[in-house]
């Protein structure tokens, strides 16, 4: 993918990703924390950690349909 050059500090382009993932998770978690409460949701740790990877993969994805 590449890097970002930022005042001299290189920044790669999908730390940059997983910041924005981040972000997006947690307005996601918002909605979610109700499920987990009602105990819907039966292992919440690795909910989480799996619907993250998914933002994640999602918006990796379309930077890539974007850029290509």
């Amino acid at each position: 993918m590449g890097e970002l050059n930022i005042y001299g500090i290189y920044v790669p382009i999908f730390l940059i990703q997983a910041v924005i993932a981040f972000v997006i998770w947690k307005f996601v978690c918002i909605g979610t924390d109700r499920l987990i409460e009602k105990d819907l949701i039966a292992l919440p740790g690795i909910f989480n950690i799996s619907l993250y990877l998914i933002v994640l993969w999602v918006l990796h994805w379309v930077v890539i349909q974007i850029t290509t």
